[in-house]
């Protein structure tokens, strides 16, 4: 018999290896940490990749939120917080990735999934995207904003709160 899924899904992507490209799987890695330390690790399921797929869309069905993470060099510093709803337009210029966040939950909408879970991304501004470096001094002051912000919504884990900071 297969599990019901954790309640809240957070998906980071980004190239380890291309500068501040790696501010969502280092969010990820230091997020899994931490929800470990703070024995909240059973609501959250963690998913991390290069960029999203279509296949993300099914790590959408059946949850209370999802959040998508990101490098976003047209964030405002230090990070943007914002609440998408599925759509089919394609969106080249916000992204690099093959997909975006609307694009995956269309994706789950053509599926048939009858309610898509309330859905974030949290772009945190990066600038220097170089094969072989590492991440840039600021996009690491921009990383320790938004893992407190991280921290205080896996604390408050409600569609009403993260709906909230996103008005704010």
């Amino acid at each position: 018999m297969a599990s019901a899924p954790a309640p809240i899904v957070i998906l980071a992507c980004g190239n380890p290896s291309r500068g501040d490209d790696a501010l969502g799987p280092q969010l990820l890695e230091r997020l899994h940490d931490w929800l470990l330390a703070e024995g909240l690790s059973e609501r959250y399921e963690l998913i991390g990749d290069f960029q999203w797929q279509i296949e993300n869309a099914l790590d959408l069905a059946g949850r209370e939120l999802a959040l998508f993470i990101d490098a976003d060099q047209q964030a405002a510093a230090p990070y943007a917080f914002r609440r998408v709803e599925a759509s089919d337009a394609p969106s080249f210029a916000a992204s690099s990735h093959a997909l975006n966040p609307e694009t995956v939950l269309a994706v789950l909408a053509h599926l048939g999934q009858a309610a898509l879970p309330p859905t974030y991304v949290l772009g945190v501004r990066g600038d220097s995207f170089v094969l072989g470096d590492e991440l840039s001094p600021t996009a690491r002051e921009h990383a320790e904003a938004a893992f407190a912000f991280l921290q205080a919504f896996c604390r408050a884990p409600q569609a009403a709160a993260w709906c909230a900071a996103q008005a704010g």
